[in-house]
């Protein structure tokens, strides 16, 4: 069985140098979208962006859910949650939907609104690489090992060590480890995530299980509401019965 992979990102090492944002240009042929990068965003052309918050960078990216819920939602299965920890997507199953923008939690996927054969464009964690046996680029071109990728246990220790060890350095709290279930992506700051433009109001829970819990429920709403509609179609019917034969009835009278 494949070890699970994932990309552990520590805000106090980057130096906003880019070289991320970059590297992920070159290995997806992205087009160059802004001159400064700093201030481009997440687009069909952009699947990582280096943000400053003050005087902190932290990057922005698909946090490749544990149980993703772009995954639970798609409804030919457009999305994949492989062995390896990368969520991955096959365009050529899309509907064009949308649902996966709307549902994921991290408000990460984004769509080609411009192209006549559109498609949802995001990070897939350098699939194709990793898969080989080789970093994701991001992870091998950062030169301040602000990214680093490998084995999501081994990273999950890594993380706990610095924040045992530098109390006063860290907010003492691993971003994608608990989020909608955890992720293969995660973060260590010296601030509160939600100073990072984070979302912190996600529960621990992953979010297919509320899904699932909702689907639960609509065999019995179907069944009632079809008993509903038949009750209504057999009140107008014989509403409209007698209705008739009062009709016929006054007619004969006359």
């Amino acid at each position: 069985m494949l070890k699970q992979k994932a990309i552990l990102f520590d805000v106090t090492l980057c130096v906003g140098c880019g070289e991320c944002y970059s590297a992920c240009k070159e290995a997806n042929n992205l087009p160059e979208t802004n001159s400064d990068f700093l201030k481009d965003h997440l687009g069909a052309n952009t699947y990582t962006v280096v943000e400053q918050y003050e005087d902190n960078y932290t990057r922005k990216m698909c946090m490749h859910c544990v149980d993703p819920t772009c995954v639970s939602v798609c409804p030919v299965g457009a999305f994949t949650k492989t062995d390896i920890g990368a969520v991955i997507y096959d365009e050529d199953k899309c509907l064009g939907c949308r649902y996966c923008m709307q549902a994921c939690p991290h408000h990460i996927p984004r769509y080609e609104w411009s192209k006549v054969n559109p498609r949802v464009r995001k990070c897939i964690m350098c699939y194709d690489r990793i898969k080989n046996g080789e970093q994701t680029a991001c992870a091998e071109a950062c030169p301040a090992e602000a990214t680093i990728f490998g084995d999501r246990d081994e990273l999950i220790k890594i993380a706990k060590q610095r924040l045992s060890e530098n109390p006063d350095t860290y907010y003492q709290h691993i971003y994608g480890l608990e989020e909608a279930g955890g992720t293969n992506v995660f973060i260590l700051s010296p601030v509160p995530f939600d100073k990072l433009g984070f979302a912190t109001n996600l529960p621990n829970q992953p979010l297919p299980t509320y899904t699932a819990k909702a689907l639960e429920k609509i065999p019995g709403v179907v069944a009632g509401g079809g008993a509903f509609l038949a009750a209504m179609y057999w009140l107008t019917k014989r509403k409209n019965k007698i209705a008739e034969e009062e009709r016929n009835l006054n007619n004969t009278n006359k």
